[in-house]
């Protein structure tokens, strides 16, 4: 006798390891993840990854004041950004505002108009 349990199986695309805003949306308000984030779209307002990761895509447009562990930027961000272990801008990258974080990487090609401080611990 052959027995079979069952499992529901979700599709790849709904087990990410990463919270992800798609290309076509666009947030306004108040956006807490306590896991790590990666955005395509655009937002307007707060994003709160504190401990995580942020990614920032290239087609991303960001209006907000951003808190996280690692801010990854492959588009572009117009706000102050304080991360708690580094922020990296690579080529396709562009920061309109202030960095704050212990440690920042620029590609060739980024763009930062804006301050770099580091936080007093």
């Amino acid at each position: 006798m052959l027995t079979q349990e069952t499992h529901p199986v979700r599709p790849a695309e709904e087990r990410r390891h990463v919270a992800w805003v798609g290309k076509s949306v666009v947030f306004k308000g108040e956006l807490v993840s306590s896991e790590d984030m990666a955005i395509d779209g655009r937002v307007e307002g707060s994003i709160d990854v504190r401990g995580h990761t942020l990614t920032i895509g290239p087609d991303a447009n960001i209006r907000a004041t951003i808190v996280a562990g690692t801010v990854t930027i492959l588009g572009a961000v117009n706000g102050t950004i304080t991360a708690d272990n580094k922020v990296e801008i690579r080529p396709s990258g562009s920061v309109e505002g202030d960095i704050i974080s212990p440690r920042l990487a620029m590609a060739d090609g980024a763009i930062l108009r804006g301050r770099v401080g580091s936080r007093a611990g």
